[in-house]
């Protein structure tokens, strides 16, 4: 997984205008190129404190000593938008589910080179594979974490709460090559009825707790996103790690939800970085237009997920509060 805003996260990386489409060109602006992200094994020199811009295709950048707040990032098409990248290929075998019921998705990443299913994996942020799901409304979201069978084939219960289109990105890297984030489409069927994308705002609340955003992401630039968790008035300062972080956040495009995989300053145990209740990360918005926000952190046994959407041509507006864009990321069952 990456560690600078990546929405590959904070889906692959963050057009000029943006509806809630259901694919691109479906009410979307043209897509301007955007930075290339770290590779996933470069994260652990963004947690020493570098301020890595994981942006797909800033591979290059970070190599040279990282990406730093407010300096301008090298062009790259997004990424997740892609189903083959780099000479692999995600094979989505159960590309359509029933809605509000449970199904045990599978998928395979295939190199093109061969046929063959991917075996051999590096392990980032303690898994071989991340697997994010997002409705193209990007009010559902799930984090999940398959098993692989010796053959390569993954596989997950997953339970999508509503009708309709949905994205499923595979976040990985491949052992001894670079990290990609690879994308497919899956419909859940049944009676579709649209949501409207939640209004912007710098403060959300989930499972009793308050998480404020400071910062919003800048299109070509990278800049400081820090969210700060509160429950019953007080900082919370004993986050716990997850996923050897103390957050972890996707970012996804609305319209073609291009995606943007990041994870924050600093990890556990490095002496510096504290458990809360701030958690920061450096992020790079390919473009202007709106983006949403999925924040993950663990406190007391349980993970939680905070959305944010935010607006990369204005302020995040405060002091704005809502309790529905994390409605369904809550449910995603995080099963670690």
């Amino acid at each position: 997984m990456n560690t600078g805003l990546r929405i590959t996260v904070f889906a692959a990386a963050l057009a000029a205008t943006f509806g809630t489409a259901y694919g691109v060109g479906s009410g979307v602006g043209e897509i301007s190129p955007e930075p290339r992200p770290a590779a996933h094994g470069e994260h652990e020199s963004a947690a020493r404190g570098e301020h890595e811009s994981t942006a797909r295709g800033e591979h290059e950048s970070a190599a040279h000593g990282g990406h730093e707040e407010g300096s301008r990032a090298s062009a790259a098409p997004p990424g997740g938008l892609q189903i083959s990248e780099g000479g692999y290929t995600l094979d989505l075998k159960t590309p359509a589910v029933e809605a509000g019921r449970s199904t045990n998705l599978r998928f395979a990443v295939v190199r093109d080179a061969t046929g063959r299913a991917l075996t051999a994996y590096r392990r980032e942020h303690t898994k071989e594979l991340h697997l994010i799901i997002a409705s193209r409304d990007l009010t559902t979201y799930r984090h999940l974490h398959p098993a692989r069978a010796a053959d390569g084939t993954w596989s997950t219960p997953v339970s999508l709460p509503r009708a309709g289109a949905y994205r499923v990105f595979a976040d990985f890297t491949p052992r001894g090559g670079d990290g990609l984030t690879l994308g497919a489409d899956l419909t859940a069927s049944g009676t579709y009825r649209p949501a409207p994308l939640p209004a912007p705002g710098g403060t959300v609340t989930v499972d009793g707790y308050e998480v404020r955003l400071q910062g919003r992401p800048a299109p070509a630039k990278s800049s400081r996103l820090t969210f700060t968790v509160i429950r019953n008035g007080r900082p919370v300062r004993d986050l716990q790690p997850y996923l050897g972080a103390y957050g972890h956040l996707v970012a996804l495009r609305s319209g073609d939800l291009a995606y943007l995989h990041v994870h924050p300053h600093g990890e556990p145990g490095d002496g510096t970085t504290r458990p809360g209740p701030d958690i920061s990360f450096s992020a790079t918005a390919p473009t202007a237009g709106t983006y949403r926000l999925f924040l993950d952190f663990k406190h007391e046994g349980k993970v939680h997920t905070a959305a944010f959407t935010v607006r990369t041509d204005g302020a995040v507006r405060q002091p704005e509060v809502s309790t529905s864009p994390s409605a369904d990321a809550e449910d995603s069952a995080h099963p670690h």
